[in-house]
Order: structure tokens, then sequence, then C-alpha cells
């Protein structure tokens, strides 16, 4: 199986207009375009995932001032979308089809493709307990790293052939919980990859 976009190249920094934030604030926040093809045998529904593998886990160090977070410092994913239950048929999500624009306390019934379901990213508990943020963010939320930060984050777009019309999940779930669910369940798997930063030490390589 394989995935495209047309909005960046793969392993391509991620414009602005596919982002949660830059250096003014919140950003466009619209989904990228992807498309897939040479989709398996057998297969009865896509998941789809979006996982940035560098995030800071030291929380107290990142969007400061007076300091900068190390490329060392250890890493934890942050799931940006989780959708599940894609019909099989299907081999295009459009540009801005899912998300075009960022709602404060989350989007509570996300746009998607018909039968699909969206789950929390996790900004859900990024932003737990603000008082104008906090809330459950359904669906696409895009990249927003610390602007402090001196690793280059990566945006993992992870698409899943599955041999299951729909997975056993009760609303609410989460990237972990679709990690669980496919096990022993995919046909195929296509990745495509995106870079962001808003670290001008970064950008500048």
């Amino acid at each position: 199986m394989r995935i495209h976009s047309d909005s960046f190249a793969n392993g391509a920094p991620i414009p602005v207009a596919f982002a949660g934030g830059d250096a003014q604030g919140f950003a466009p926040n619209r989904n990228p375009q992807l498309a897939w093809r040479e989709v398996p045998d057998g297969t009865h529904s896509f998941a789809l995932l979006c996982v940035d593998p560098d995030v800071p886990t030291v929380a107290e160090t990142t969007n400061r001032d007076d300091m900068e977070v190390p490329v060392d410092q250890p890493r934890a994913d942050f799931f940006h979308w989780v959708m599940i239950d894609l019909p099989a048929d299907l081999r295009e999500l459009a540009e801005g089809s899912c998300s075009d624009g960022f709602v404060a306390k989350g989007k509570r019934d996300p746009a998607g493709p018909a039968g699909a379901r969206q789950g929390l990213n996790d900004y859900t508990g990024y932003f737990a307990g603000h008082a104008d943020l906090g809330g459950e963010y359904f669906g696409y939320d895009g990249p927003y790293p610390p602007y402090n930060d001196l690793r280059l984050h990566h945006y993992h777009f992870r698409l899943y052939a599955l041999n299951v019309a729909t997975l056993p999940l009760e609303a609410g779930f989460n990237g972990q919980d679709v990690q669980a669910a496919i096990e022993g369940h995919v046909l195929a798997q296509a990745e495509w990859i995106g870079t962001y930063s808003l670290n001008a030490k970064v950008l500048a390589g």
C-alpha cells in the first residue's frame, strides 16, 4: 500500500496552513490532503493516526525564554489525529475536509468521511485544566511544538488497512487505544512524514 500527500513532500516541512500554531499563535489548522493506492485484498476498513514522537517529557522546560529544550531530553508520542472505521472503498481525504481552523476547547463533532469515527487527540491532555482551552479535542489538530525546542519534530501520518470493518472501541478512544485494537488486524501499513519547528535555530539548520 502506498500513501501520498499533495500538501507537502515526504520528509519535508509542513506548511503553516496545516499547523495548529505558528510564531504568532494559533494557525489555520487544516488537515493535509492524503491519498492512497495499492490496497490489499481483504481490506474492510482503514485506521489513520498522526503521531509526533519528538514531544518533550519535561513540561516545565517548554515554551520558556530563559532556556531551551535540549535535543537529548527523553521524548514521548503525541497523537494529532486519530480516526478509525474509514470505509474500505475510500482512497482520499481532501485538504481541509476534516479540519479547517482551531476550535478552543476542541471540535466536538469534526467533519470526516461517512461512517468513520474520530477519537481524541493529545491536546485533550495538554490543555486539561486550562480555563479557556481545556476540553475534549476530537479529530485533527496540527503541529504546535514548543518554540524553545532544539529538536526538529516529525509528524508521522500512518494509514493501516484492516481486515475488520469496525474496531470495538467506545466513543472517546485515543491513539493508544487504536494501536492496541488493530493488533492482529493489519493487512498493510503506509506512512507519510512531515517536519515542523518554531525554533529559529532549528529552522536555520
